[in-house]
């Protein structure tokens, strides 16, 4: 299958930036490598959301990891789906579980993770971790065995 018959919107053309919580923006392409599991990484350490109280910013990286199965994300979509939170109000742990919900509706995956390393503000930081598993599968274990192992 070619590139160009996966009717990609974003990659090759003018760059928008959206202004507010955009998941639209997200696409997908086919995985060619269905016939094995590995690994997908993404950082975005310039991933930023404002404060639903104060409307001040937080600073953070956002790390994404999945195991596809057909269907995986396009990463110049995913850059404008992270930074469509920049004037999106919502607290860490929400913008975590949501981007992880949203790529989950997005791809099916067998499995992902994302974790939120947010810079401290008043002396705290906090790293939100969210992750799933494909119920029924040996992905739903190990999303257990991956978060059960999460260090502090």
């Amino acid at each position: 299958m070619d590139r160009e018959t996966d009717n990609l919107q974003a990659l090759g053309r003018k760059t928008v930036y959206r202004t507010d919580y955009a998941p639209e923006v997200l696409e997908t392409f086919e995985n060619r490598h269905r016939d094995n599991d590995y690994w997908v990484r993404f950082s975005c350490p310039e991933f930023t959301a404002l404060c639903p109280i104060t409307g001040q910013p937080d600073f953070a990286e956002i790390r994404i990891a999945y195991i596809p199965d057909v269907k995986m994300v396009e990463s110049k979509s995913l850059k404008l789906y992270l930074f469509s939170f920049r004037n999106h109000g919502d607290f860490h742990e929400d913008c975590v579980n949501i981007i992880m919900k949203d790529l989950v509706r997005l791809m099916d995956p067998k499995y992902i993770e994302v974790k939120g390393i947010f810079s401290p503000r008043g002396g705290i930081s906090i790293h939100p971790y969210a992750n799933y598993g494909r119920p029924g599968t040996e992905y739903e274990k190990l999303a257990a065995s991956r978060f059960a192992s999460q260090e502090l």
